[in-house]
């Protein structure tokens, strides 16, 4: 398959998934505590954390003062490489800032501090442009 074609059938793979989505997180929102024996694997899937396929997401940037948009490109993530923490619904860092790790989010579901096993990590890119309303 030639460069030109790749690039073709990539950029319209990624508008399908930005299309379909997948669930989403929403924002702000109340803390989930997950039921017990919970792992990242099925918290991730709780209804009360995840709205229906195809339900845009919100996360708020606490330092820029703006709402994202957003949808899931994969649940869950493997525990390898650096995540930001998202704590309902909310993160320090957005698009454009030193911080922002481009949607790769950890989820602190055992509120132990420390990411391991029994948390959530995914990834969920924010949209630009923010906005000051969700």
């Amino acid at each position: 398959m030639n460069s030109t074609r790749l690039i073709r059938v990539s950029i319209v793979n990624s508008a399908i998934v930005l299309m379909t989505g997948c669930s989403q997180p929403t924002a702000p929102s109340p803390s989930i505590k997950p039921s017990p024996g919970a792992t990242a694997t099925n918290a991730s899937v709780m209804p009360e954390r995840f709205g229906d396929r195809g339900t845009p997401g919100v996360v708020y940037v606490t330092s820029q003062g703006l709402y994202y948009d957003t949808f899931v490109v994969k649940d869950p993530l493997p525990i390898e490489g650096r995540f930001q923490l998202l704590t309902e619904g909310q993160t320090e860092f957005g698009p454009g800032q030193p911080g922002y790790l481009g949607g790769r989010w950890w989820e602190d579901l055992n509120n132990n501090g420390v990411q391991d096993a029994g948390d959530h990590f995914f990834l969920c890119p924010l949209l630009p442009p923010g906005r000051p309303t969700p």
